[in-house]
């Protein structure tokens, strides 16, 4: 039996298939921002004057943490900041979701899943075919 010898890319190609790839990827990271779809809770609650940390949920663990941060030392994390209220109470609404984006993530994942198999299974037929043959 010959030994499989797979065909050859040429560069040209093997460019395009880089540069389809880097388009994707940067397109799957990006779009969701650009509609909008990226995080659960995209309208932070409103600004409290009065707030501490113990009305904003936070733990003295979770204010020492704040506090660690670089640009929240203890002088400038203060629970009465406007900018650091909508960080805390945003940042951990994960169980906000739209069914309309949850619908349009199962039928994006099925339709990647289908391709996926479609393609595979063309290009397993054709590399049999090359190896042993068309034995339809």
């Amino acid at each position: 039996m010959a030994k499989y010898t797979p065909p050859r890319q040429s560069k040209i190609g093997q460019i395009i298939d880089v540069l389809v790839l880097l388009i994707l990827t940067v397109g799957a990271l990006y779009i969701p921002l650009w509609m909008g779809l990226a995080g659960g809770a995209k309208v932070p609650a409103a600004f409290n004057p009065d707030a501490t940390w113990e009305s904003l949920g936070q733990n003295p663990a979770m204010v020492k943490q704040w506090e660690a941060l670089g640009q929240y030392n203890a002088v400038v994390a203060d629970p009465k900041d406007e900018a650091l209220q909508a960080m805390i109470t945003s940042r951990y609404d994960y169980w906000a979701f739209s069914t309309w984006e949850l619908i349009l993530m199962i039928v994006v994942v099925l339709g990647y899943f289908i391709i996926v198999v479609r393609l595979s299974g063309k290009e397993y037929k054709e590399v049999i075919a090359e190896k042993f043959g068309d034995g339809r």
